[in-house]
C-alpha cells in the first residue's frame, strides 16, 4: 500500500505533533494490509475523526492512542459497529 501523509501548518502553530491532517491522509489499498475486522474498525474511526476539525481529530487520536499499548489494542478498544 501507499501512504499519503498531509501535514497541517495550523497544527504546528498550535504545537500539536505529529502535525498530520488525519482527515486528508490515508493509505491506498489498505484492504490488502488489514483484516476485514481491522478495516471495519478503521472506517469507524475515520467516520468519527472526519466530523472533527484537524486539530481536534489529532488531539482525540493522540489521547486514545496514549491509553493503549499497541495499535491492535487501540483498534480492539473501538466499536466495529
Amino acid at each position: 500500500g501507499n501512504c499519503e501523509i498531509i501535514l497541517d501548518r495550523k497544527l504546528v502553530d498550535k504545537r500539536v505533533f505529529p502535525a498530520i491532517d488525519i482527515n486528508r491522509s490515508g493509505t491506498r489499498k489498505e484492504e490488502l494490509l488489514l483484516t476485514k475486522e481491522e478495516l471495519n474498525r478503521v472506517w469507524v474511526l475515520r467516520k468519527v475523526l472526519n466530523q472533527l476539525a484537524p486539530t481536534e481529530a489529532m488531539e482525540l487520536l493522540l489521547d486514545k492512542l496514549s491509553k493503549t499499548k499497541s495499535n491492535a489494542d487501540f483498534l480492539n478498544s473501538m466499536s466495529a459497529g
